[in-house]
């Protein structure tokens, strides 16, 4: 009994897994190198943070292009509270506390007006009844370290500035804009108080965020790998199966001493 081959089964071309696998690790590799060079502007700038937090104070300078070369910068300011335009931050936690940041506006004496972060008070025991921490009044120096609010927040409700003392984020231009008082673009974070007021003042130094960039670039690196990886173990196990068929070696070939039973 003849046995009449069939034609073989239509196969994809081999190049498109080799396509595809090449185009994956690329764009793994090249988001991998991005989270990279991202770590290292990050490890540059908490290297930049730390360098400034040691630096001796200074008096706030004069004629800034880029306040952002100053941040954290310890700075000393003379001069005198406005109290009126002293407002409360909301929804500030300290140990696990919430509470309020007091800004004050402080005129200085070189006609300039900055906002200072006199530091943070707890909340009453209801939010019908806000804590009253007015400023000292008369000339006063303070120490503290310069800080850049963000620009971009996200707020519910209307997006004009507050009428009241209760604001929910600090913006010195915002505030400008609802007071007619042309401030700063930074605010100064008090370090100590001419007098004793019982305001918290401990400033954590922030995070730059180094380890969620490498934690991204091992990820995509280990993406690119795999991808690499089962590419090789497909094509290699492929081959094997190729030579063995050309060999014309089958694998469930029926024995000669087997033909009688």
């Amino acid at each position: 009994m003849s046995t009449e081959s069939h034609p073989a089964a239509t196969r994809r071309p081999s190049w498109i897994p080799t396509l595809v696998t090449f185009a994956t690790v690329a764009l793994c590799v090249t988001a991998g190198g991005w989270q990279h060079r991202r770590m290292l502007e990050k490890e540059a700038q908490q290297r930049a943070i730390a360098q400034a937090a040691t630096m001796p104070a200074v008096p706030l300078p004069k004629h800034v292009d880029d306040w952002n070369a100053w941040r954290f910068r310890e700075v000393t300011v003379t001069g005198e509270y406005d109290a009126r335009r002293q407002i409360l931050i909301d929804n500030r936690v300290h140990e696990g506390r919430a509470g309020f940041d007091v800004v004050a506006p402080l005129a200085l004496d070189d006609g300039r007006t900055v906002l200072v972060d006199r530091g943070w008070t707890p909340g009453g025991p209801t939010r019908a009844t806000l804590p009253q921490v007015p400023p000292p009044s008369g000339r006063v120096s303070v120490r503290g370290r310069i800080e850049i609010p963000p620009a971009a927040y996200f707020e519910l409700g209307d997006a004009a500035a507050p009428g009241g003392v209760l604001w929910q984020h600090l913006d010195p231009a915002r505030f400008a804009r609802a007071t007619g008082i042309d401030v700063l673009p930074v605010v100064v974070e008090a370090l100590d108080a001419p007098t004793s007021d019982g305001l918290a003042r401990d400033w954590p130094m922030p995070d730059a965020g180094i380890e969620k960039h490498l934690g991204y670039m091992v990820q995509w690196y280990t993406f690119a790998a795999m991808a690499a990886g089962l590419w090789a173990w497909f094509t290699f196990r492929s081959r094997r199966g190729t030579q063995a068929a050309s060999a014309g070696v089958a694998p469930h070939a029926a024995r000669p001493d087997d033909a009688g039973r």
